[in-house]
């Protein structure tokens, strides 16, 4: 059983929510990569976890398809050769989802142009119609 994973000084993921298993890792490493499982599958169980609704809402959306139906959430970590060093990376990788997930969206404040700015957008758009209307043909008005 992992211990206890620190997110931020008030938030703490249980290490009864956290499970990993290690599996064959996949890509280079010789006759060594058919022996020896150092890929670390990290599994978070969201329903162990208490989160505040809002934390919990952003985190499945960040997640996306990395959590399943039952709602757990699987982190596979294949960087390096150590088994150790992968579970590290895989407990890195988590921590760092469910931080970005911690602090609420910022509002947008809807902007509104202001005078001048309208002005220069209208006084741009006349001179590009001028510089168009002399590029065209002269029209004989005789």
């Amino acid at each position: 059983m992992p211990d206890d994973l620190r997110i931020t000084p008030n938030l703490t993921i249980p290490g009864d929510a956290l499970s990993w298993t290690a599996v064959r890792s996949s890509g280079p490493g010789g006759q060594n990569v058919n022996k020896v499982s150092t890929a670390v599958e990290l599994r978070l169980d969201l329903k162990l976890v208490e989160l505040p609704w809002g934390v919990l809402g952003r985190l499945r959306a960040l997640a996306g398809r990395r959590i399943d139906q039952e709602g757990v959430l699987l982190i596979v970590s294949q960087t390096t050769r150590s088994q150790d060093r992968n579970l590290a990376d895989a407990r890195d990788r988590l921590a760092a989802i469910i931080r970005e997930a911690v602090p609420p969206p910022i509002a947008r404040r809807p902007t509104k142009p202001i005078k001048g700015s309208k002005e220069r957008r209208l006084a741009g758009k006349i001179q590009t119609g001028e510089t168009k209307r002399l590029r065209q043909r002269p029209r004989d008005d005789a």
